[in-house]
């Protein structure tokens, strides 16, 4: 048996809007073509009854194209949700690894994202230093931004 990872998927209340945010910060390309479903065997599958949806998968940046996509679904029908929070059980966040965090962060602010915490500084004994921010996409899903840069050790011989 074998398995791979294809995709994650993100239910959105405004697919268009959430699609062109990862598309402008992350640089994720749509897999085209757009997903319009419905039927029984939609509503078979998800247990959702009448489900019918509409959406995109966006490739992942820095896979190729074979990389995983960010499926993103917006139901014609959706419940309604419990804002994301770092510790709440299920999905937690999506991480980006980039080679600027601050730069995000302005990125995501600048296309309707938000922040939730501080970015902050830290060496990870063993691994190296990450810069890192916890943000939010227009729909208030958590994103992580990392950024590793190596450990130095001051008059180490080469």
């Amino acid at each position: 048996m074998k398995a791979r990872f294809v995709h994650l998927n993100v239910v959105a209340r405004d697919w268009r809007l959430l699609a062109g945010f990862y598309q402008r910060v992350f640089g994720c390309e749509p897999v085209l073509p757009e997903r319009h479903l419905k039927g029984e065997w939609l509503s078979r599958a998800t247990a959702v009854p009448n489900a019918e949806l509409d959406g995109v998968h966006l490739r992942l940046p820095g896979g190729g194209d074979d990389a995983p996509t960010l499926e993103v679904f917006q139901y014609v029908e959706e419940l309604d949700q419990l804002p994301p929070a770092a510790n709440r059980p299920g999905l937690g966040h999506l991480a980006f690894e980039v080679d600027d965090v601050p730069s995000f962060v302005n990125a995501v602010l600048a296309n309707e994202g938000s922040r939730v915490g501080d970015t902050i500084q830290r060496t990870i004994d063993g691994v190296g230093i990450i810069t890192l921010a916890y943000m939010r996409d227009p729909e208030g899903n958590i994103i992580e931004l990392q950024q590793w840069d190596a450990l130095t050790t001051a008059g180490a011989d080469c």
